[in-house]
């Protein structure tokens, strides 16, 4: 062989490996898809086994009896001891065992639980098992271990059980074949609504919420009555939710859970308000359902801690044999709503319940309005009641046929009884009664095996009067099952027993509307002054600090000032109200009234640059709003500039505020005061030298913010504007002019003759050395109060009924009584519906 062949024969040997080798490599791959393919189907197939295995044989209830197959089973084994609600209890070990061993071959932990969630009058709205011994609490204690504790059904689990004797129900074999299982209960009561249920499946889940018997009974007969109802008349009668627990629910998402399936309901905890030793007390009766009691007091009581409830003054938990009583004690002089609203928006005391109606209709989940639970129940107690009319019916026939013979049998007893013994043997007699007197085979039988005693009169008499019931309920029998509105007539009489039977008032009460809780619904409204200083200093103080005073009084300390600092502005308004701060070069600041820093009377606030974001500014006035959409700003200024401006202009809050008068860039004039005001309302404006002009508000035409305004006063000279008012409507009001030295006096307003804007208008006080100055004027009448406050920091409440009407041109009376180089800074009107009784001197 030469070099070239030999080299030819290598190549095809190589070529034949190769191609060997990948057709092995072919093969491998080729069986390691197929093995893949076969583990990705064999895994899907099991997936979707065990998915369907934890849906119908766990965690989802049946619409026929609303029970889980877990409960289904311990009902079954209970009922197969004999617990009867009659009969005595016995241990839950037992009952456990007997359900584990027979029927559910899983832990009897689980079991167990099971058992007691089924006996807690908490959890359940109608109980199912009658539990003796320790079976938990609301305040999440676990019940004592099952050797300790004892059961029986309940009266009502009886009920569901009732009739499962008759072959009411499918049975089937249990898991190792050798005891028989309902697959449902006949379930006389509507266990689903009564009871509700919660599970969760694989990709899905149910929640439903319980009912009022009563109110489902009457839901039912109208069913049956009218095929045809309307879900919105089904509501009608179905109030909502009835939780054991109890508490307050809301309707708006009640609807809408019986119309679809699934709806969101709002639980809020049952309160009242009292008061004890001068305090109010927030108690709860009711809580919300399955809420842990123990540690919603946990809660509450840590809120209290870490200040976010700040007037809890005391916390107990008085609950007492399955009473629930939690009393909240707050501080003095609080308003409880406030705490209320926040219990509501922090802790458990109010929770929500998504229901989510998913059941197993003949084996298969779906989601069920009201009607379809309904429907279902009435479908499926038509089938019940026909299979048990029918066991009763041949039961009563088999009877009759024996009546019927031994009835014969006593007609003709001499000659009976001479066959019987002439006979040769049982057989033989058997077979001659059946063809000389006429009598089947079970007759003869029974005629046989009679006793000597029921061969009296007396059994005879007897025998005759079951005859005749026999033949009746056979008839009755025979009605029920060839008319199937028999059938309904008879579903709607054990209904209504039912309802007579265990009906009870309903415990958890409808609202219809609960308000999603705001950030006004956490602030407690009350009554506040705020205060500024000249020095830049602001504080919110409670209204109530301040008593009323008679005139002339000396006051009381309202803020410990710095030397040579003092009020002033001052403003009251209500915790909920928007503080708007014109600034003395036409800025408006936001400000809501609760954020402004708290503070006790004698404290000196907190400086206002770290409140407001302010530039070289300072605050000339303040005004609380309550809603932007009517009415206007009006403005004056210091050289007795007006400018009306609408009030919807500042109704978008900015941190760094916003120019709303463009002033002299000089500094000449600055603003004095801004009020709101409506169309064809008169205002006054009033000088230092106790000048007022009066005019009518619409003289000024609404302006943009970049506007300077228009003259509202003519100005003697040295002479400025100290004061701006709006007179009410009705013209009903006087005029309370004040000066630095504490003088003042009221005016009738018919004395102030109305002129046009920019006019000099007249004397509304004789300014002298011993009043001063003209520092306020205010609209006010003998039922108002008035908040005085002096450059030393001084404050003085009085009411207006101590300070009498004099004439324009009067002097007036010592208001305030002045400590020597103190001054009047200002003066604020308490509103009327905001007078309060004397509080004692501090």
């Amino acid at each position: 062989m030469t070099p070239k062949q030999v080299d030819e024969e290598k190549i095809e040997e190589q070529i034949e490996e190769e191609e060997k080798e990948r057709r092995i490599k072919n093969q491998i791959g080729e069986e390691k898809g197929v093995a893949a393919a076969e583990i990705v189907s064999e895994m899907e197939q099991a997936f979707i086994d065990y998915a369907m295995s934890v849906i119908v044989d766990r965690a989802l209830p049946a619409v026929e009896d609303g029970l889980k197959p877990v409960h289904r089973r311990i009902l079954w084994a209970m009922n197969n001891l004999g617990l009867e609600s009659s009969k005595s209890t016995v241990k839950s070990a037992r009952i456990v065992g007997e359900t584990m061993g027979k029927f559910h071959p899983h832990g009897n932990i689980a079991l167990y639980d099971a058992l007691v969630r089924m006996a807690q009058d908490f959890s359940l709205r109608y109980p199912l098992v009658h539990g003796q011994g320790n079976f938990g609490s609301m305040d999440g204690d676990s019940a004592a271990a099952d050797r300790y504790t004892e059961a029986k059904l309940s009266k009502i689990a009886d009920e569901i059980l009732e009739d499962i004797d008759k072959d009411t129900v499918k049975m089937l074999p249990n898991f190792d074949n050798s005891e028989k299982e309902p697959e449902t209960m006949p379930a006389k009561l509507p266990n689903l609504l009564l009871n509700g249920a919660t599970g969760i499946a694989v990709g899905m889940a149910t929640n439903i919420p319980p009912h009022n018997l009563t109110e489902v009974s009457d839901a039912i007969i109208e069913t049956i009555n009218n095929p045809n109802i309307s879900i919105d008349s089904l509501t009608e009668i179905i109030k909502g939710p009835d939780f054991p627990t109890g508490g307050i629910i809301t309707g708006s998402g009640i609807k809408e859970m019986y119309t679809s399936g699934k709806g969101k309901i709002i639980i809020r905890a049952r309160t009242s308000i009292e008061e004890s030793k001068g305090r109010p007390v927030i108690i709860i009766t009711e809580i919300p359902y399955m809420v842990n009691k123990a540690d919603l007091v946990k809660d509450i009581a840590k809120l209290a801690t870490e200040k976010k409830l700040p007037d809890v003054y005391d916390l107990r938990d008085e609950s007492a044999k399955g009473k629930v009583r939690i009393v909240i004690e707050l501080k003095k002089d609080v308003d409880p709503k406030f705490t209320l609203n926040t219990l509501y928006k922090l802790t458990n005391v109010q929770t929500s319940f998504d229901a989510n109606i998913l059941a197993l209709v003949g084996k298969h989940p779906r989601i069920l309005n009201i009607k379809d639970i309904i429907q279902e129940y009435i479908k499926y107690r038509q089938i019940v009641v026909r299979k048990r009319s029918g066991f009763d019916l041949k039961k009563a026939e088999d009877r009759l046929e024996i009546v019927s013979g031994l009835l014969i049998a006593l007609k003709d007893i001499d000659r009976v009884v001479d066959f019987i013994k002439k006979a040769e043997n049982g057989a033989a007699a058997h077979e001659g009664l059946m063809k000389k007197f006429s009598l089947t085979d079970r007759q003869a039988k029974a005629v046989l095996e009679i006793r000597l005693s029921q061969l009296t009169h007396l059994e005879a008499g007897r025998l005759r009067d079951e005859e005749k019931k026999l033949n009746d309920s056979i008839k009755d029998l025979n009605a029920i099952l060839g008319d199937e509105k028999e059938i309904l007539k008879v579903i709607k009489k054990e209904v209504q027993e039912l309802k007579a039977k265990y009906g009870d008032e309903r415990r958890t009460k409808i609202i219809k509307s609960v308000a999603e809780i705001t950030e006004k619904d956490l602030i407690e409204k009350k009554d506040v002054v705020i205060m500024v200083t000249n020095g830049g200093y602001i504080k919110r103080v409670d209204l109530k600090s301040y008593r009323e005073q008679k005139r002339g009084g000396a006051g009381v300390s309202g803020a410990e000032l710095k030397e040579e600092d003092f009020v002033s502005r001052m403003l009251t308004c209500s915790t909920h109200d928007y503080l708007l701060f014109f600034t003395s070069r036409g800025r408006v600041y936001w400000l809501k009234a609760n954020d402004v820093p708290s503070s006790e009377r004698q404290g000196k606030g907190k400086a206002l640059i770290n409140v407001l974001n302010l530039h070289d500014e300072q605050i000339s006035n303040i005004m609380s709003v309550k809603n932007f959409d009517l009415g206007y700003l009006l403005f004056v200024t210091k050289l007795g500039m007006v400018k009306k401006l609408p009030l919807k202009d500042v109704s978008k809050p900015r941190s760094a505020g916003v120019r709303i008068m463009n002033l002299p860039l000089d500094g000449s004039d600055t603003v004095i005061n801004v009020r709101i005001v409506n169309d064809k309302q008169e205002v006054m404006i009033f000088t230092k030298k106790g000048q007022a002009i009066r005019f009518n508000s619409d003289e000024v035409r609404p302006m943009g913010r970049a506007s300077y305004g228009v003259k509202g006063a003519e100005l003697a000279k040295n002479d400025e504007v100290v004061a701006l008012e709006v007179l009410p409507a009705d013209g009903k009001t006087t005029i309370l002019t004040i000066g630095v030295k504490g003088y003042g006096k009221r005016s009738e307003l018919e004395e102030f003759r109305v002129t046009s804007r920019g006019a000099k208008g007249v004397i509304a006080m004789e300014t002298s050395d011993k009043t001063g100055d003209i520092v306020s004027a205010l609209g006010v009448d003998s039922k108002d109060s008035i908040i005085a406050t002096t450059t030393k920091g001084v404050v003085l409440r009085t009411s207006m009924k101590d300070i009498r009407v004099m004439g324009r041109a009067t002097q007036g009376v010592r208001v305030v009584n002045l400590k020597e180089g103190d001054k009047i800074a200002g003066v604020v009107k308490v509103p009327q519906a905001d007078q309060i009784e004397d509080l004692e001197d501090n």
